[in-house]
């Protein structure tokens, strides 16, 4: 690799490439030391195309559950199913990996500007900012830039657009993947809530199972799939859709993870 090569946002790859060494090292034992992470379905990772590849997943902290798959996907790429374990997998991390988030979080001190130079795609939020709700169209050049991190590589979307569950699909992830067609993987994961404060950058609890399922790609019929058919698709793949609320009140849902809380608590004393 040379030593000012750019990707397509203008990033140095031997920086990024440093960036995500480090922070991968400072951050690796949050999911398998403080706390562990379990892992289903990783195996789909490593047969998966250099590029147009699209993770989309539900949403529990603003950067703790995409730092956790980049460790995933690097690990798999490496041979590692469904374990992070032996952080080697990180000394060579696949570059072209990125991540869309609200460009305001990512403004939002110096961590944060070195996760972004990491692999953030940065796009203004239609719907909230600076904590008020608005209604703005959609930039076209966010939905572009997108489309230029397909073209290059993977990129995780959470098409929610809040870390708050049961929330509904933003229409603008099914434009994307009616523009260009990826190929979408959908992505479940769970304990990150409890682990991490809503930034996930502090450990909030320790101890706490996470998990995170990686589910084989979705089908879609890209030119005959409406947007409202491939937003329900979404909502079922992330397990988001409000049909699952039916089985459990979102009350007894809430009850039923704090004792999930306690009995793992118990079991260590």
């Amino acid at each position: 690799m040379g030593l000012f090569k750019q990707n397509p946002f203008g990033h140095y790859l031997f920086l990024k490439k440093w960036l995500i060494r480090i922070m991968g090292s400072l951050t690796h034992r949050r999911y398998r030391g403080f706390n562990q992470l379990q892992i289903i379905g990783s195996e789909i990772i490593k047969d998966l195309p250099d590029t147009k590849v699209l993770f989309v997943s539900n949403h529990q902290t603003y950067f703790a559950d995409v730092v956790a798959m980049y460790h995933v996907f690097n690990a798999s790429l490496k041979g590692r199913n469904d374990n992070i374990k032996n952080i080697g997998y990180l000394w060579n991390p696949k570059m072209n990996i990125y991540y869309v988030a609200a460009k305001e979080t990512m403004k939002g001190g110096l961590l944060p500007k070195i996760l972004a130079y990491a692999g953030s795609v940065s796009i203004d939020r239609t719907w909230r900012a600076e904590g008020k709700q608005v209604n703005r169209q959609v930039k076209m050049s966010d939905i572009t830039n997108i489309g230029k991190a397909l073209n290059d590589g993977w990129v995780i979307t959470f098409p929610q657009g809040t870390t708050t569950p049961w929330k509904p699909i933003r229409k603008g992830t099914a434009h994307i993947i009616k523009k260009y067609k990826p190929i979408v993987i959908p992505i479940v994961i769970d304990g990150f809530r409890r682990s991490f404060d809503k930034k996930g950058i502090n450990i909030k609890k320790r101890g706490i199972l996470q998990s995170m399922h990686i589910k084989e790609p979705l089908e879609f019929d890209y030119e005959n799939d409406t947007v409202n058919v491939i937003v329900e698709k979404l909502q079922y793949a992330i397990e988001q859709h409000p049909s699952f609320l039916k089985v459990l009140t979102k009350k007894q849902l809430e009850e039923e993870e704090l004792l999930n809380e306690k009995r793992r608590y118990s079991a260590k004393d």
